[in-house]
């Protein structure tokens, strides 16, 4: 499972995304770090344009959409 797959069913945390992204830049992982925390490419571009704290925002409303809240 995927973190954003884990981070949406509330498994974890978003700090999480830091840890996987320096194991992702040490691998040999031929996707892109997108796929690898399958993201969506709205969430990249937020995280790239915007900040960490924006993407976490982002992902944290579409949780609780999800979660009808």
């Amino acid at each position: 499972m995927k973190f954003r797959e884990r981070f949406m069913s509330g498994e974890a945390h978003f700090e999480e995304i830091f840890d996987l992204t320096d194991e992702w830049n040490f691998s040999d992982e031929e996707c892109t770090l997108r796929e690898y925390l399958g993201l969506t490419a709205e969430e990249e571009d937020v995280w790239i344009s915007e900040s960490d704290e924006a993407l976490e925002s982002l992902m944290e409303k579409e949780r609780a959409e999800g979660e009808g809240i």
